[in-house]
């Protein structure tokens, strides 16, 4: 397995010393990856009402931009978005950035997409919120073929290309696409979609719960025609600031048997540096069945 550092919304702080400071000691200490999330706007609480949704309380650095500047000062770790929103943006810009990103980087890349359920976002960015599912399917598509041909011509519902093509090219043809799913929710047209076609899945649920529901995921890839051992898999460790270690290792253990190929830490901290001590914490213990895995 593969073990990443989750930079989730601001907790890493706008100092970008501090930063480069803080993504060169995760990458000296053995992480594999740093993966960030995704929100351009955040609408005022009072719009959210009981949705649990972004709003502008949260910060949120724009992830391929701040993935480059990580590329910029690292040298090994995969660069991944955990995830991309990606109906909300145009494809042929997506193309376009994950490819500069991809190239600049050495071929570093995973590109991780999810349709996200704030429509203040969507309405902020002039793109439709109800069609956002059957959207990325197209999107997906799209991306692929940018990435793998030097001129594309495509006709479908939302996109109608003539022979463009990207220049210069990434280093990865194509990029890996993986897709998300939301905390702790089943959405049977989702588990589908990402065993249909989506090269990895980032999971949201404990061991337990994870089990049965990955069955289908794999079930859904058998159907589409895939091999879904090559399914890779992604789950996460959120830790506490009064954890046992030992619940690390217990999590590490049962997602590395349910088949995961990569894990993320999440950590919570009262500074950046605190949350990057726990993360090493979290190598440390845990390190030993990444490894065997």
């Amino acid at each position: 397995m593969r073990l990443g550092a989750a930079f989730g919304n601001i907790n890493m702080g706008t100092d970008w010393g501090v930063i480069r400071g803080l993504v060169h000691e995760l990458e000296a200490a053995g992480f594999d990856g740093i993966s960030t999330n995704d929100h351009v706007i955040g609408g005022h609480p009072d719009r959210a009402g009981d949705q649990r949704v972004h709003t502008s309380t949260t910060g949120v650095h724009e992830p391929l931009v701040y993935l480059s500047f990580i590329a910029a000062v690292t040298e090994r770790v995969e660069l991944a978005t955990g995830v991309l929103l990606l109906p909300q943006r145009q494809t042929t810009l997506v193309a376009k950035q994950c490819a500069e990103l991809d190239l600049l980087s050495g071929g570093r890349l995973r590109l991780g997409v999810g349709i996200g359920r704030n429509w203040m976002e969507y309405e902020a960015l002039n793109e439709a919120f109800t069609n956002r599912g059957r959207r990325i399917e197209e999107q997906v598509e799209v991306l692929r073929h940018y990435w793998t041909s030097e001129h594309v011509t495509y006709q479908g519902q939302w996109h109608n290309l003539d022979r463009v093509g990207l220049n210069p090219m990434p280093i990865q043809r194509p990029i890996p696409i993986w897709m998300g799913s939301y905390f702790g929710f089943v959405n049977e047209r989702v588990l589908e979609r990402i065993g249909r076609m989506a090269d990895g899945w980032m999971p949201q649920f404990p061991p337990a719960d994870l089990e049965p529901i990955l069955d289908r995921v794999k079930a859904y890839a058998r159907d589409a025609g895939r091999d879904p051992e090559e399914l890779g898999i992604e789950c996460a460790i959120r830790t506490r600031p009064d954890d046992d270690p030992a619940r690390w290792v217990d999590l590490a253990e049962a997602y590395r048997d349910l088949g995961a190929t990569h894990l993320k830490v999440f950590a919570a901290g009262d500074s950046p540096a605190e949350i990057v001590a726990i993360m090493r914490q979290c190598l440390d213990a845990v390190g030993p069945v990444v490894k065997a895995a």
